[in-house]
C-alpha cells in the first residue's frame, strides 16, 4: 500500500511540474510588447501582389502575396517575429487611394543624397555609398539590407530603422 502511495505522489509531482513548465513556456511565447504592422497598398502605389510588413519582424519590407496567404505566411516571409513582438497588437492598415502613411519615412530606394544625409549617422560619404549600392544592386527589399552598404553596420541601422522605409 505504501509503495502504491509513493507512485501516486511521484505521478502528481510530475504532472504539476509539467503543468507549471508548460505554463511558463506558453507565457514566455505569447508575452509580447511591440505591435507588428502589415500595410496593404493599392496597386497604384506598388506592384500588385505585394504586402509591406513592418514592426517587430526580423526583415521588414515588401513581400509577395497570393490568394490564400495567411498572416502567419506573411510574417514568416518577413523572417518571423522578434522576441518582443506583440500579437495582441497586430495591425492591418489599408490606406485610401492617395493617402500617405504617417509618419513619413525616408525611402532608401528613392532618396537623394541630401535627404539621406538628414538621417542620424549618415553623412555625405555614407549617403553616396547608399546610392552607389542601390545603382549597382537594384532596390532594397527590406531595411536590414542597408547593412550591406559599406560603412553602415547594425548600430547605425538601429539608429535610423524607425526613420526609413523601402516603400516604392
Amino acid at each position: 500500500m505504501a509503495k502504491l502511495s509513493k507512485y501516486w505522489t511521484l505521478l502528481i509531482i510530475f504532472l504539476v511540474a509539467v503543468i507549471v513548465i508548460s505554463g511558463l513556456v506558453i507565457w514566455a511565447k505569447y508575452h509580447q510588447s511591440q505591435p507588428i504592422e502589415i500595410s496593404i497598398y493599392s496597386s497604384q502605389e506598388m506592384q500588385a501582389g505585394e504586402i509591406y510588413v513592418s514592426g517587430d519582424v526580423n526583415n521588414p519590407g515588401f513581400y509577395p502575396s497570393k490568394s490564400g496567404d495567411t498572416v502567419d505566411n506573411i510574417i514568416r516571409a518577413a523572417g518571423g517575429t522578434t522576441t518582443d513582438a506583440d500579437f495582441n497588437g497586430l495591425k492591418l492598415y489599408i490606406p485610401k487611394v492617395g493617402e500617405e502613411e504617417t509618419p513619413q519615412k525616408v525611402n532608401i530606394n528613392r532618396a537623394e543624397v541630401w535627404l539621406l544625409q538628414a538621417l542620424p549617422g549618415i553623412g555625405e560619404v555614407r549617403a553616396q555609398a547608399i546610392i552607389d549600392y542601390r545603382q549597382q544592386n537594384g532596390r532594397f527589399n527590406n531595411t536590414n539590407e542597408l547593412t550591406k552598404v559599406e560603412g553602415i553596420g547594425t548600430t547605425t541601422l538601429e539608429k535610423i530603422k524607425h526613420l526609413i522605409t523601402v516603400a516604392d
